[in-house]
């Protein structure tokens, strides 16, 4: 029994170094998203329409600014978008979980930038976000 728990973590620490060296990211790790992915686009869709509901908003998505996910318990996905409000673009971060086998997604997070699109990306990587 003793050999066999060795051997596992023999394996365990071989597949960990390889997805290391490979990029792969490890499980909690923030990854890069495609802005352009039809489930990403889903997501933001879903965040926005969220958002309208509980605020009583009418924002329209324009696109995917940037974006990235981290697989926990679900998925977690951190995006910038580019929304209209009324005729005028405003840029928004949106923090979405996701356990596509629960049918579930909740909306965690949606805040406008004040200071535009740059500020807005700074504030995507260095501030946490609470509804």
């Amino acid at each position: 029994m003793r050999q066999l728990n060795g051997v596992v973590i023999l394996l365990l620490s071989l597949w960990l170094l390889s997805a290391a060296q490979k990029g792969e990211g490890l499980l909690g790790d923030w990854r890069p998203v495609n802005v352009t992915d039809p489930h990403v686009v889903s997501i933001a869709n879903f965040s926005v329409t969220e958002y309208d509901k509980r605020s009583h908003a009418k924002l329209n998505l324009v696109r995917v600014v940037v974006g990235d996910s981290q697989l926990v318990s679900g998925t977690r996905y951190r995006l910038v978008l580019a929304a209209k409000n009324g005729s005028v673009i405003e840029y928004y971060k949106a923090r979405v979980l996701e356990k596509p086998w629960l049918h579930f997604r909740n909306l965690t997070c949606f805040k406008t930038s004040l200071g535009g699109l740059y500020m807005l990306v700074i504030h995507f990587l260095i501030l946490s976000c609470s509804l």
